[in-house]
């Protein structure tokens, strides 16, 4: 009988007891655990292994098909080359059928889909139904659509073919184009059985457990190889058959028994408890190491990031898909002069933008966040407003950001201050006005010899007249008592002569008015000009110096013609400078025939935009090579008194309307220079 000093030491006892058994049956459970662990990992593994394999063997069957069919395609090539005869061809294509049992049929078609000639597998008869595949849209004719407008062979889907014994199976047309000297002569049609090509290039590397099958991506089977044994444990491996027009899929099935993993549980029950310690150690130590490097790789791209971003002169900004502003690097903050922490967090409206354009900027940010419209690759032009108040051009190029998933989670857009390059553009702008301006002067200058010679006579007039008038008038003076009608006469020739002092200084008149519109500077308007307009200017010029050299002027304007649109000073001027270039090219004692021909027709046009060609011909001494290739050079002449400005600025004011200034010798002799200029828009 137990008493109660004993039974503390009883209850001692067996919470002991508990406790160890506890202890022992935790460690049971671990050690039936990690066993149990131990045989479903071994399962995996040799399960993995076995998929494993059955991938490479679909990976090399795929890899066999393709070697064949490429072989196949060389000796099908091999078959017309040397143009053969029909009859040659035919002993050739039966040896070729009887050597590749995979293809069964072939055809040779001419360019309309023809049939020429064909040969037939000795080896399957199949009963071939000559409307079906003379049809367009029977797959041979499919194939070889598709490999004419390739010029490559193409391959046809499978289709089902019917066979004289009341089966079936499936084909698969390949269409070579034949060529010779570079011009299509035919077709080369080759029939595959699908289950020939598995049965000749597949089967020999094909084991007992193994089955081989063509399937559609659905699954749907279209030959298949071997037997598999069903209800064992399946192992199944996929690979595509990628072909030119078309694309199969080669199945592998293969069955597997049970692991035999249970002799070896031991054996890798000890293996594995001695070396996971030191395995475990290894990694954690190779994690760590891993770990520091991604560490310190990473901390170096984010401070070359950023050293690259302090050194950028191009402004960057960053937008989520809510138009937020994420992110800015310091060239843009100091484009407009804020600072980050003020443009981070901006969505509605940006503090640089100037206020009178906030309502339009918003429109087109909410148009670029909706997606509808995808910005040009090359940019657009905007004004922005820096802190202190002044606007400034900006050049804004922006691009979606995708982030590692393909996810679009906003916009990255670059900004460039073009405000110098407005400035350089306004520089040159102002500097090619002035060189305009020195031509014109020079110009002038050039005719100043011309015009007094040709003012002198009807000044000269002017003064003849007016001295006659004056002695007229001195000799009609009525004597007292005379008649009236005596002084008629010499009124009538007084009359006469003040109109003739009128008309010469109407003459004189006009040409002061061409010289003076020439000389002096207008601003660069475009406007609708008709071409005689354009000639009547000019002509009064033009005349001046064709009478001093002897020149005949013909001017010749198609009927009809619609207005040019462009800058009439500078126009003018340059139908001046080629008319007096012209003029000087055959001022030459030996030239006896001098005629200067100027002509404006419609150039070639389209239903958007029409174009004015005109030409002026001399018949001067031409133009030798070694002048003719430096023609256009700023500052090139052949002439002492020239400056070598004329022909630069004549290229320069004709490009600048979108045209082409270009020149040509002229039979039998001379120079045709000519230049085009857009008509007003219809």
């Amino acid at each position: 009988m137990t008493t109660s000093a004993t039974r503390p030491t009883l209850l001692q006892r067996w919470r002991r007891a508990w406790r160890r058994w506890s202890l022992w049956t935790a460690l049971v459970l671990l050690v039936v655990s990690m066993l149990a662990t131990m045989v479903w990992l071994a399962g995996r593994y040799e399960a993995s292994q076995v998929q494993s394999r059955l991938e490479r063997d679909t990976a090399d069957a795929v890899s066999d098909i393709r070697v064949a069919l490429t072989r196949n395609l060389q000796s099908l090539q091999a078959l017309h080359a040397g143009d053969p005869g029909m009859l040659a061809w035919d002993v050739e294509a039966h040896d070729l059928l009887r050597n590749r049992r995979e293809l069964v049929r072939l055809e040779w078609r001419d360019p309309s889909m023809r049939l020429r000639s064909h040969a037939q597998s000795p080896y399957r008869p199949v009963a071939w139904d000559a409307r079906l595949r003379e049809s367009h849209q029977s797959d041979s004719a499919i194939a070889c659509a598709n490999a004419r407008r390739l010029s490559s062979p193409a391959y046809s889907s499978s289709y089902f073919q019917p066979h004289g014994d009341g089966l079936g199976s499936e084909m698969m047309e390949l269409c070579l184009p034949l060529t010779a000297g570079g011009r299509h002569t035919g077709f080369l049609v080759a029939t595959y059985s699908l289950q020939d090509v598995l049965t000749n290039l597949v089967a020999p590397s094909l084991t007992r457990s193994q089955e081989a099958s063509f399937t559609e991506p659905d699954g749907t089977r279209l030959a298949v190889l071997g037997a598999a044994r069903r209800g064992s444990r399946m192992f199944t491996a996929q690979h595509l058959l990628d072909l030119p027009g078309t694309t199969l899929v080669l199945r592998m099935d293969t069955w597997h028994s049970a692991p035999s993993v249970f002799p070896n549980v031991l054996t890798a029950l000890v293996t594995a408890m001695s070396i996971a310690l030191v395995t475990v150690m290894v990694v954690l130590v190779r994690d760590n190491r891993r770990r520091l490097r991604a560490e310190r790789e990473l901390a170096d791209a984010l401070a070359f990031r950023k050293a690259m971003e302090d050194s950028l002169v191009t402004g960057l900004r960053a937008r989520d898909l809510e138009g937020r502003i994420t992110y800015v690097n310091p060239a843009f903050c100091a484009m407009v002069g804020f600072s980050a922490q003020e443009l981070l967090g901006q969505s509605v409206s940006a503090p640089y933008w100037p206020p009178e354009l906030v309502d339009e900027y918003r429109q087109r940010q909410a148009t670029r966040l909706s997606g509808h419209h995808t910005p040009p690759r090359e940019g657009f032009e905007s004004v922005f407003m820096r802190k202190d108040g002044t606007r400034f051009p900006v050049l804004i190029i922006e691009a979606p950001l995708i982030n590692a998933q393909g996810q679009h989670t906003g916009w990255m857009s670059a900004f460039l201050d073009i405000s110098e390059q407005r400035r350089v553009e306004e520089l040159s702008r102002a500097s090619q006005e002035r060189l305009q301006a020195t031509a014109r002067l020079a110009t002038v200058g050039e005719m100043a010899s011309l015009l007094s010679h040709e003012l002198n006579q009807p000044l000269a007039a002017i003064s003849s007249y007016a001295t006659g008038s004056i002695n007229l008038l001195d000799t009609a003076a009525p004597a007292p008592g005379s008649a009236g009608d005596a002084d008629a006469t010499p009124l009538q020739d007084v009359r006469m002569a003040m109109q003739q002092i009128a008309r010469q200084a109407e003459r004189a008149g006009k040409v002061i008015k061409s010289v003076h519109d020439f000389v002096r500077r207008r601003d660069q308007a475009r406007e609708a000009v008709h071409a005689q307009q354009l000639l009547d200017a000019i002509l009064p010029l033009v005349i001046l110096q064709a009478r001093k050299l002897g020149v005949r002027v013909h001017t010749t304007v198609e009927p009809g013609l619609p207005p040019a649109l462009c800058d009439r000073t500078m126009v003018e001027q340059v139908l001046l400078n080629l008319a007096r270039n012209a003029m000087q090219a055959m001022d030459d004692p030996a030239i006896r025939t001098r005629v200067l021909d100027i002509r404006v027709r419609r150039g070639a046009s389209s239903p958007h935009g029409g174009w004015l060609e005109f030409t002026v011909t001399d018949q001067g001494t031409g133009i030798p090579p070694d002048v003719a290739e430096k023609l256009f050079t700023p500052f090139f002449t052949t002439r002492q008194e020239g400056m070598g400005l004329g022909l630069s600025m004549c290229r320069t004011v004709i490009e600048q309307h979108g045209g082409y200034l270009g020149f040509a010798p002229n039979v039998p002799r001379g120079t045709v220079f000519t230049f085009t200029l857009p008509t007003t828009p219809p």
